[in-house]
């Protein structure tokens, strides 16, 4: 049997000691979501492992937080390996993995660069498959953990001019309803959070700014505050704002009647 290879050890690795802190790693946490998460984390007394690839920024959060940086970067098909192995080295475990890095591209899908789409694959949706493939065994044998899997409005519904995106955040959703009945008993969650606009730098980052009027966009806070609520409670799905439940159940039952609102007022 062939053996499968390893990645070199990462540049911020070193054996820590246990801590009796719960553990949480959290991507994309140099800006945004992943840094008002880490912050929330940290306050409520978790131990945080930041991940992001923007080194200065991250280090900034980590120690803002407390926390520990772990830079990498999630769109080479190695990085989450590398993460896996860097954050079990430093804490020996991870009880949350909180998957919230991820980036866009705006315009007609004939004309998506290939390289941006390659990329949007990678991070929003290969990286989160990777590392929950790689950190479940360990949860599952201790019998708890929590994997909160940041998706998106645009997957449950679609989005004009933002195909690739909405594709990625739509099979990361799947993903999260397919692991829910395989984890169902073994004390391990997995959790869905659906926002719409969030007031972050993805948008400038996309190159392209948010101009709809609705669904007004939330401050980054906000969906932090949520996914502690998806951790610390049983709630698998949740909305950020909660009433954008309501035009994805009308997607469900009625796509019809959904293209044609959204068509008129969006």
């Amino acid at each position: 049997m062939t053996e499968e290879p390893r990645s070199e050890p990462h540049p911020r690795s070193r054996r820590s000691a246990p801590t009796e802190r719960p553990v949480a790693l959290i991507t994309g946490a140099s800006s945004g979501i992943g840094l008002a998460t880490a912050v929330r984390l940290a306050e409520a007394g978790w131990q945080t492992l930041l991940s992001g690839t923007d080194r200065a920024r991250l280090d900034e959060a980590a120690e803002r937080t407390g926390g520990l940086a772990l830079p990498e970067d999630l769109g080479k098909p190695d990085g989450p390996r590398r993460l896996a192995d860097a954050a079990l080295a430093e804490a020996s475990r991870v009880d949350a993995l909180v998957a919230s890095a991820g980036l866009g591209w705006r315009g007609p899908f004939a004309e998506t660069p290939s390289d941006t789409l390659d990329r949007m694959i990678e991070v929003n949706l290969a990286a989160p498959l990777r590392l929950v493939r790689l950190l479940l065994p360990g949860m599952l044998e201790r019998r708890h953990g929590r994997i909160v899997l940041l998706g998106s409005m645009a997957g449950q519904v679609g989005v004009r001019d933002e195909s690739g995106y909405a594709a990625t955040k739509g099979g990361l959703s799947m993903f999260a309803e397919s692991l829910w009945y395989e984890l169902r008993g073994t004390g391990v969650g997995v959790r869905l959070v659906l926002p719409g606009a969030v007031d972050t730098p993805f948008f400038d980052r996309r190159g392209t700014p948010y101009h709809r009027e609705r669904p007004r966009a939330v401050s980054a806070e906000r969906v932090a505050d949520t996914v502690i609520a998806t951790i610390s409670t049983e709630r698998d799905r949740l909305y950020v704002p909660h009433w954008l439940g309501f035009p994805a159940r009308v997607h469900g039952v009625a796509p019809g009647v959904f293209r044609r609102m959204a068509s008129r007022f969006g």
